[in-house]
């Protein structure tokens, strides 16, 4: 099946944002993709000075779009992620919708991205932001999906549940950033996909000079085997690939990892 991934440029409009978001996903939709991603934070510039600001209950305007349009092309869409606000908390959420537009998960992002690398960036998610305390699947005719945001492709043992319970596709939106980005992006993906043999796909916001938190770009598609097999560069664009799960399954006979753990040594479990 096909992916698409829009890397989509991210203004401080938030109508002009969802505008655009619907456009590119029609686009896709129109080059036979089944399955659309949009980026980290679509419909807001990304930073702890605007989440309060742009934040909106879900179902609420940005996801109600979402859903017209995932219901218009008849597709499975991952709306990237939105400041969500619920019982006064904030969070990084991400909502999916089926091709009849009802909504199939909504994964809030479950590790805050705190950090401090010092001399290049400093950055606290939880200065405003509340971890989600769940992780997120859904079902597609091709394949299920597990479902992270930014930080939490770092987190291995999160990718091996999702492994475990049955994921083909990890699917990030994500936006590292100009510090990261060069070191790990890339790097992560690769792991999270050679780990568990697994397609793991990031969507990042297009990279924009001028903003205060600038995104590294870069969406990419790698598979199982572990290589990269799409890749955007910094500006906005749509990648495309396409889903080979026989690739998948030859692979794991190839080297059957998931089967040879030693399960009687080990284990990486889901608490709640």
């Amino acid at each position: 099946f096909r992916l698409a991934l829009i890397q989509l440029h991210v203004s401080a409009v938030k109508s002009a944002n969802l505008q655009r978001a619907c456009e590119l996903v029609r686009e896709a939709s129109a080059n036979g993709a089944k399955l659309v991603a949009l980026p980290e934070c679509f419909n807001s510039p990304y930073g702890t000075q605007y989440f309060k600001e742009y934040a909106e209950t879900i179902p609420g305007e940005s996801t109600q779009k979402l859903s017209q349009v995932a219901k218009e092309c008849s597709i499975y869409l991952v709306g990237g992620s939105i400041p969500e606000e619920d019982g006064g908390k904030l969070y990084n959420t991400c909502a999916v919708f089926g091709p009849d537009g009802a909504m199939l998960a909504k994964h809030r992002k479950v590790h805050l991205f705190d950090i401090d690398i010092p001399g290049k960036i400093q950055f606290k998610e939880s200065e405003t932001l509340s971890p989600g305390n769940g992780l997120s699947m859904f079902d597609t005719p091709y394949c299920k999906v597990g479902l992270g945001i930014c930080y939490d492709i770092r987190f291995a043992e999160m990718a091996q549940i999702y492994g475990q319970k049955g994921c083909q596709l990890l699917l990030y939106p994500g936006a590292f950033n100009l510090t990261t980005g060069p070191a790990h992006w890339e790097l992560l993906q690769r792991g999270r996909a050679v780990d568990n043999q697994v397609y793991v796909a990031t969507v990042s916001p297009a990279r924009d000079e001028q903003a205060s938190y600038v995104a590294w770009g870069h969406s990419t598609v790698v598979n199982p085997w572990g290589e990269v097999i799409a890749k955007a560069g910094a500006e906005e664009t749509i990648i495309y690939t396409d889903i080979d799960l026989k690739k998948l399954a030859e692979i794991r006979q190839q080297i059957p990892i998931l089967s040879q753990k030693r399960c009687d040594l080990y284990g990486v479990e889901l608490k709640k």
